[in-house]
């Protein structure tokens, strides 16, 4: 019998991930309130950006900055002041650390070290975006960034399409446009955009249609393209079973009169990393 037990180093401190408001400053939780007050130290993407925050929860514990140019040069010396009794708490400038900001590092090395790391769950824009969008998320992948060059983000939606699940990633102000236009020349018009802007935000603003119809939406002003963009692309139920591919669909043909049609999807899925519920759909709607 396997028992598991604890590993981590008892006389050590602990980190704690905590997620901050991506907007509203009221999306701070009372837990997140509670250990930003009790650490020792804050670790922020940008000190300055986090004080104002803090400011109004009169918060006044010490700062550090930890960002994308300093994580690898400073994290063993954070890591050694935690496993000598520090409590330290990570925060980004907005949203959950780690989702697409600094502190990969720490946390390896933190785990490394057997030092527990515990998560204050807070606000994350990905996953806001998702709660209101309407689209299918089971599954979904998240992809940060996507290429800020034309080319590159061409052939990044290329790599995608045809969409077999939702997709989600962050665009830039000054980008968006291109971006929405690159999709209206790779997405059919039954496929799904939502995009996100100013999430939590005094001028939030959600746009949903085809490719087509989101572009419309931005150009209509120029406030539309401004501020901060969440995007989320999902192919329709009717496109989903029709881009599973032949080989995929002659071994689901194969199995079907030998095994359960769920255990036949997971089997197809797993050998040709397609969508168990588009194989699933596909077996039982076989005559």
């Amino acid at each position: 019998m396997l028992i598991m037990t604890d590993t981590h180093r008892k006389d050590s401190g602990y980190l704690y991930v905590v997620g901050t408001p991506i907007g509203h400053l009221d999306d701070l939780s009372f837990r997140a309130v509670d250990v930003l007050k009790s650490c020792d130290l804050i670790l922020c993407e940008d000190t300055r950006h986090s004080k104002r925050l803090f400011q109004n929860y009169d918060i006044e514990t010490p700062l550090r900055s930890l960002h994308a140019h300093n994580e690898h040069q400073v994290s063993g010396a954070l890591i050694e002041r935690i496993k000598a009794g520090d409590n330290m708490a990570l925060v980004s400038d907005a949203g959950t650390p780690l989702i697409s900001d600094p502190g990969f590092p720490l946390i390896t090395e933190a785990h490394q070290q057997s030092i527990r790391v515990i998560p204050i769950p807070g606000p994350s824009a990905v996953i806001s975006l998702l709660s209101v969008a309407g689209l299918k998320v089971q599954p979904f992948t998240f992809h940060g960034f996507i290429p800020p060059k034309k080319n590159q983000r061409l052939d990044f939606f290329k790599s995608i399409s045809p969409l077999n699940q939702t997709h989600v990633f962050y665009e830039s102000s000054h980008r968006i446009i291109q971006s929405m236009s690159d999709l209206t020349t790779v997405l059919t018009d039954q496929d799904l955009v939502c995009v996100g802007r100013e999430l939590t935000k005094r001028f939030e603003q959600l746009y949903r249609g085809s490719a087509e119809q989101v572009l419309d939406m931005l150009m209509e002003a120029s406030n539309h393209q401004k501020g901060e963009f969440v995007v989320a692309i999902s192919g329709s139920a009717v496109t989903q079973i029709d881009t599973l591919e032949a080989s995929s669909q002659q071994l689901a043909i194969l199995l079907k009169p030998l095994l359960p049609p769920k255990q036949a999807a997971a089997v197809v899925a797993d050998h040709y990393h397609v969508n168990k519920k588009q194989v699933y759909e596909f077996i039982i709607n076989l005559e």
